[in-house]
């Protein structure tokens, strides 16, 4: 964790902020900064190891496999405690057990297949580290600071509706939020977890990295405590649920968006649409959409935050974001708390932030090139599309022609997606592709084509503002060679 954030976590744990409420540490480990008020430290039991950085003892723990992990947490309190690390036990579990088993509260007691009541605590109040104590802090600190007193210049708008229209011509380049436009969805009126379990139980669906029965799933999601949740996010939702989409369906794209672009592929288009569940604290942390999509994020049941950025010169990313040079790669804090923990007051305070609570019943827009976070403030169900508006059918055809390996979603079998992207908007829109094409041909002057100055000044745009895209498809299905 950053010095930022653990300071953070030490004025609460020594202080006592009564504005954080955050419960002690299930076995008494406590942060860093403590020690230096400490007459005992139980790593200095730790034989060689009392001279490693905890990160490298977890690192080391990482290598060794349930029964060694368990026999060296018998060694001596300091290896008890390293050795309850949640997330050693995550990885075991995720690459040793199949998907139908019983989710017992933790990692730990699901891999042992033991509930979590007989599980024995042995104290380790005198033990300090950041590394042990700051998972539990952050799956535990309080949300509501950090969702409370958006200021108005921040707040996305709210609106009742809009036209297609006037989101044509005024919103396509701004997050909005329509209060009402899924109330009439049938899988509003009658989706919940419970009618879910009901119906799909056992039907498997992608959460991260793990393939699960949605009842493992929902059993996961009600009884975890960890300090990033999986989150069920799965593509393929509408097939194995057997869902009708579209006006008569189960649901429908809100009017306001109008055509998206990409519908012209058919079934070549990339993955553009998925089911998200999740319970309280799950999320995602800040991404662009793929492809250079626009999207609508529509809350069946439950509430989540969104904290927005534009695409901006002086602002390559949020603060806490760093990008790589080609912007194919981000790197942030692991979990969504610590970014609140470490950045969020510098976020707020940062302009162009945009933030906003999406209730159930209503629809985030993320326009094209934003960056957003976004968590789960209760347990809730979500439907999301990708899409592309005509205004930002520009962005999305310079993404596919220059950034290439940064294209996701599309099947292998598609070796040039701009092409095709091309040859169908020829077909299917010929008046707004003669729009497009306008001036296109070479003149005898030599000089670039109009539609390439434009392309490439939206590239030259695009990389001053260190735009970074994130794609959710499945990539060993569907990577672009």
């Amino acid at each position: 964790m950053s010095q930022r954030g653990a300071q953070q976590e030490l004025s609460v744990d020594i202080i006592g902020d009564d504005s954080v409420s955050v419960p002690s540490h299930p076995i008494g480990v406590k942060p860093t900064g403590n020690a230096y008020n400490a007459t005992k430290n139980l790593k200095s039991a730790t034989g060689f190891f009392v001279a490693l950085p905890d990160e490298l003892i977890v690192q080391v723990l990482e290598y060794l496999d349930g029964s060694s992990l368990q026999k060296i947490g018998c060694t001596c309190k300091a290896m008890y405690a390293f050795s309850r690390l949640e997330d050693l036990w995550k990885t075991l579990c995720i690459e040793s057990i199949s998907s139908l088993f019983n989710w017992h509260g933790t990692w730990r007691s699901t891999y042992f297949n033991i509930p979590r009541h007989s599980v024995s605590q042995v104290s380790c109040a005198n033990l300090f580290s950041d590394v042990l104590h700051r998972p539990f802090y952050c799956a535990h600190v309080p949300l509501l600071p950090y969702i409370s007193n958006i200021p108005p210049s921040n707040a996305v708008p709210r609106l009742l509706d809009i036209s297609g229209r006037d989101f044509g011509e005024s919103w396509t380049n701004k997050p909005f939020i329509l209060t009402s436009p899924v109330r009439a969805w049938p899988v509003y009126r009658n989706w919940s977890t419970e009618s879910m379990l009901r119906q799909y139980g056992d039907v498997i669906f992608k959460a991260e990295s793990v393939d699960w029965p949605l009842k493992t799933y929902v059993e996961y999601m009600n009884g975890n405590e960890d300090e990033s949740p999986l989150y069920l996010f799965d593509r393929l939702f509408v097939e194995k649920m057997g869902l009708d989409v579209g006006k008569g369906g189960q649901y429908w794209p809100p009017d306001c968006f109008g055509e998206d672009l990409f519908a012209v592929l058919g079934d070549q288009r990339p993955d553009s649409r998925w089911l998200i569940v999740g319970p309280e604290r799950s999320g995602s942390t800040f991404h662009k959409d793929p492809n250079a999509t626009s999207a609508w994020n529509a809350v069946l049941k439950g509430s989540k935050y969104w904290i927005l950025f534009p695409p901006s010169a002086s602002l390559p990313a949020p603060p806490g974001v760093f990008v790589s040079d080609d912007q194919s790669e981000v790197t942030s804090p692991l979990s969504i708390a610590e970014w609140l923990l470490s950045f969020h007051a510098e976020a707020r305070k940062t302009p162009g932030c945009r933030e906003g609570i999406c209730n159930e019943g209503e629809v985030l827009h993320v326009p094209s090139g934003w960056w957003h976070l976004v968590v789960n403030l209760e347990p809730s169900i979500a439907i999301t599309q990708n899409f592309v508006p005509e205004a930002h059918l520009a962005n999305v055809l310079d993404f596919l022609k220059n950034k290439p390996d940064q294209v996701s979603g599309f099947k292998k079998d598609i070796k040039n997606p701009y092409d095709l992207f091309v040859q169908k908007m020829q077909d299917v829109h010929p008046d707004l592709q003669s729009k497009i094409v306008e001036g296109l041909e070479v003149g005898q002057t030599g000089k670039k084509r109009k539609w390439d100055q434009l392309i490439d000044g939206i590239g030259e745009l695009e990389k001053s503002h260190g735009a970074f895209s994130f794609g959710f498809g499945d990539e060993e299905e569907h990577d672009v060679p």
